[in-house]
């Protein structure tokens, strides 16, 4: 057994998966062997989730089957609203998300994870309720009355419509629908790792679930589109990005949205997103924040492109998000919407062939201390 100590785990091997592929020299990102771009211009994120779930594409009838099944679990347990209306309005989304989820295990019994149907279904209600926990949950903190989901719209438009009230365009439905399938899946990042440890101790699916939005919460992982915004923001216009970009990289400052632990290209995910978010902003009017964006793009490139820094997804998804008049700090739960599917794929993969995680590791404390009783202390 290596004794090497490799911080953050960076580049370690930690289990097989047949899921998500990536390769970050090429800028590749392919769910199941389909390329992202691929599914973001054809298909849909039931159908992506049902492609990440069950390892293949549906065809119609498995498709309407797997759509209704998710339709019908939409709606609320009143125990789960109750939660959600005991929360401060205070609180912010991923702590009521997180809470939410862990408190479905009160709700569904499901503490047997060898029952591989009954897996298999609490997959579904996940990502059919996440979405109604977050919607619900931002009109509550504003004082206004849960909205009750419509099974006539599919799942990205029934989420805006659940958020907001308003049921969206054509345009802003498969806008969300396709950032959803951007953030369904990405290998072993942190909050996919958390929920495979978790799961991997056979911990129920929502103890589990749970445990990945913690980890999906920090600044560092789904918190960063909202970091972008802010660091966009304090731009003063499109003429001043040059000079502000010189003085954050002489002063060694971190540029929100630029560089990847994975990516030494483009994310294509971000590619993706930058030619939608130009599509909706030629529809409905551009933002001074996107020119800023594009403008810090634009010069970075020539400044830090060498060293493998491009834009990643979250660089251009807040701007999207903003547009469709969606709170600030509903952004990471909207990664959480999308990325509960990725979660549920890898927990039952994790679950086919379990092994609970137990690495080691590089002791550096004393190796003799005494104890002194507390009359010498």
């Amino acid at each position: 057994m290596s004794a090497e100590f490799v911080p953050g785990l960076a580049g370690v091997v930690a289990a097989k998966s047949a899921i998500g592929f990536i390769d970050g020299k090429q800028g590749i990102l392919r769910y199941r062997g389909i390329r992202i771009e691929d599914l973001s211009e054809h298909s849909t994120f039931e159908e992506v989730s049902f492609l990440l779930l069950f390892g293949k594409l549906p065809n119609a009838d498995e498709l309407a089957g797997f759509e209704a099944d998710l339709k019908a679990e939409r709606a609320l347990d009143p125990a789960i609203l109750a939660v959600l209306k005991a929360l401060p309005k205070t609180t912010h989304p991923m702590v009521a998300l997180q809470t939410a989820v862990a408190a479905m295990g009160g709700v569904d019994d499901h503490m047997d994870v060898t029952d591989a149907a009954r897996n298999v279904a609490a997959a579904k209600k996940l990502i059919a309720v996440i979405p109604s926990i977050t919607g619900t949950f931002d009109r509550l903190r504003k004082g206004l009355a849960p909205v009750q989901p419509d099974n006539s719209l599919g799942h990205a438009a029934n989420f805006i419509y659940m958020t907001t009230g308003e049921v969206p365009n054509d345009q802003v439905a498969r806008l969300m629908d396709v950032c959803l399938i951007l953030h369904a899946e990405h290998g072993f990042n942190a909050s996919t790792f958390t929920g495979r440890v978790v799961g991997a101790t056979l911990a129920n699916p929502y103890a589990t679930m749970s445990a990945a939005v913690g980890s999906l919460s920090g600044p560092l992982h789904g918190g960063a589109n909202e970091r972008v915004l802010e660091m966009l923001a304090e731009i003063p216009g499109v003429e001043a990005v040059e000079g502000w970009l010189d003085d954050a990289l002489a002063n060694k400052r971190k540029i929100m949205g630029l560089g990847h632990r994975v990516y030494k290209v483009k994310d294509p995910r971000a590619t993706i997103l930058q030619g939608l978010a130009a599509d909706l902003f030629a529809q409905q009017g551009s933002t001074p924040l996107y020119d800023i964006a594009h403008k810090l793009e634009t010069e970075a490139e020539p400044r830090v492109g060498s060293r493998g820094i491009y834009p990643n997804v979250d660089f251009y998804s807040g701007l999207v998000y903003q547009k469709m008049g969606i709170e600030t700090d509903l952004y990471t739960p909207i990664f959480g919407v999308a990325r509960v599917s990725g979660w549920a794929a890898h927990w039952l993969e994790q679950l086919s062939d379990n092994r609970i995680y137990r690495p080691t590791q590089m002791y550096v404390g004393e190796t003799d201390a005494k104890y002194i009783p507390m009359s010498d202390r």
